[in-house]
């Protein structure tokens, strides 16, 4: 199900992700939603896509998500 906003996205991305990040996670998780119509696994595929987006800008530090190379 692709989300139509942040403010839609799990509580635990919501909570965790700066607002940076979760435009980055939705966007990116839409994208790969629509990619991979009729894949049993689309959800999955969807999540694990977004999250590699996310990573490729951000990056743990304790237990904050920081812009990579701050």
């Amino acid at each position: 199900m692709p989300y139509a906003a942040d403010e839609d996205l799990p509580p635990a991305i919501r909570h965790h992700l700066p607002a940076h990040a979760q435009e980055i996670f939705r966007a990116a998780f839409n994208h790969a939603w629509a990619a991979h119509a009729g894949d049993p696994r689309q959800e999955e595929a969807a999540h694990r896509i977004a999250w590699a987006a996310v990573k490729r800008s951000y990056e743990k530090s304790g237990d904050d998500w920081v812009p990579i190379g701050r």
